[in-house]
């Protein structure tokens, strides 16, 4: 069986879970183009429900909205694969859970769906500490769904890394 969990995102994953572990802090993900693919990456590390306190899987726009609370408005003006809905995404996330810290990611994993401004492969990131520091970016990735969707799991841990080691 092909699988997207590969001995590299599970050796980030227990990377990002020391550094969690070390600081007491437990984590929550809010993904859309990934589809839970970067909650599978982390639950795919033994030991990881010390850390790892729930994901939301909001595909869709709706679900955005109703699980994350991101508002209409920014998904309307701003588009789903935004900074914006992004940070909004990370915002409900910390919200709605018992973390301390979250990240989120949307984005176009193809091969449709791109446009003149927002092609395929691009995709947008937020991490945050409750009531702390949030950080978005946004990054052109190249390649098939897989490899796009595969790379963005990895910038979305090294993302949170980052973040926990500012802390």
């Amino acid at each position: 069986m092909d699988t997207l969990i590969t001995h590299d995102l599970t050796k980030l994953s227990s990377q990002l879970g020391l550094l969690l572990k070390d600081k007491s802090f437990t984590m929550a993900l809010a993904e859309s183009c990934t589809g839970g693919l970067a909650s599978a990456a982390i639950t795919d590390v033994a030991g990881s429900s010390a850390w790892f306190d729930r994901g939301f899987i909001t595909y869709s726009n709706a679900a955005k909205h109703e699980m994350l609370n991101v508002s209409k408005k920014i998904l309307t003006q701003y588009g789903a694969v935004s900074e914006e809905t992004a940070q909004a995404m990370v915002i409900g996330a910390l919200n709605n859970s018992n973390a301390d810290i979250a990240g989120s990611i949307t984005g176009i994993a193809g091969p449709s769906g791109g446009s003149a401004n927002k092609p395929v492969g691009t995709v947008c990131f937020a991490y945050s500490i409750k009531n702390g520091q949030l950080i978005t970016e946004e990054k052109q990735f190249e390649g098939d769904r897989k490899t796009v969707r595969h790379q963005s799991v990895t910038q979305l841990i090294n993302g949170l890394m980052s973040l926990v080691h500012l802390i």
